[in-house]
């Protein structure tokens, strides 16, 4: 069978994973199971195999994927967010690996019920999780104007965020914003694009949307010291983010974590206090994905993977 997802910077993770001796791990963010079918394969000494994921269509796929390591294989459904609990569940508490793709899969984005992508007609829902609170139509047709121009200017990193935010609340009093392409064609007259202009704008607003709605950095901020709690001595981390808002905090949690000072500027005290460090960096700085993999697979072009190593 051929797989609708193409996991990114695939050489590259398991190069980094391959001084590990993996006898647990963790995949937060399965999809369709690319690179943990890539992991099983280079660590045969995986006794068990933990992948993550919101979407159901996702782990019914990586099941299949997976098959020939069924017997190692703990496939659950929840976000990465529940670390602790999904591995108190399975009766583990420290792992030697752990593995974070973070953002949409090119997989979701081909489903165009889901409404990730402008270029599919489908509803404004954008929820990795369908059972998820909030999805992007009630986002764009009852928010304020300010909530609005926040999370465009937040999340997507747009610099027309006012005149965007402004435009929708406009529209929307004309008619419900209910469908991606609706969306798409409201806002390309404000914004415009060329493709000799590079990226087309629209994928900064649609991502900013689907960052909001899944409440993406604030998972990943508060997940990040889990990670670290659960790895063993010698184990690995490794986080693929896709958002410069995603690899700052990345970068800014492995930092920290490998530093033998806390900067306490933020409590008043303006103070280095002693600490140790419980991780190294591995990855000196975040690694990219090649011009031949960006040629094959043109989503990994903003791919950037940090990993970290447990003291």
């Amino acid at each position: 069978m051929i797989y609708p997802h193409v996991p990114v910077l695939a050489s590259e993770v398991v190069h980094y994973f391959s001084e590990c001796q993996c006898r647990y791990v963790v995949d937060g963010t399965l999809g369709a199971g690319g690179h943990a079918e890539l992991l099983l394969q280079a660590h045969p000494e995986i006794e068990l195999f933990i992948g993550i994921d919101q979407d159901p269509t996702a782990l019914a796929i990586a099941t299949e994927r997976l098959a020939p390591w069924k017997e190692k294989l703990c496939l659950l459904r929840g976000n990465f967010s529940q670390l602790e609990s999904h591995l108190k569940a399975v009766g583990v508490d420290k792992v030697q690996a752990i593995l974070l793709d973070l953002g949409v899969s090119s997989m979701q984005l081909d489903q165009a019920e889901k409404g990730f992508s402008f270029m599919r007609e489908g509803p404004l829902d954008m929820r990795m999780d369908p059972e998820g609170p909030v999805n992007a139509f009630e986002v764009v047709n009852s928010y304020s104007e300010t909530e609005l121009g926040r999370i465009f200017k937040l999340y997507a990193e747009e610099k027309q965020w006012r005149a965007i935010a402004k435009l929708l609340v406009q529209e929307r009093e004309k008619a419900e914003i209910k469908t991606t392409t609706q969306l798409s064609e409201v806002l390309m007259p404000l914004l415009g694009w060329k493709r000799s202009r590079g990226i087309n704008p629209m994928t900064l607003v649609f991502q900013g949307l689907r960052i909001y709605v899944n409440r993406e950095l604030e998972v990943l901020e508060n997940v990040l010291p889990k990670v670290i709690d659960h790895l063993t001595p010698g184990g690995r981390a490794g986080i693929i983010s896709f958002h410069s808002g995603e690899d700052r905090i990345v970068k800014k949690a492995l930092q920290h974590a490998a530093s033998d000072k806390h900067d306490t500027e933020g409590n008043g005290r303006g103070l280095f206090l002693d600490k140790t460090p419980t991780v190294r960096i591995v990855t000196r700085k975040a690694v990219s994905a090649t011009e031949e993999e960006i040629n094959l697979n043109p989503r990994s072009r903003s791919a950037k993977l940090r990993v970290m190593e447990k003291i």
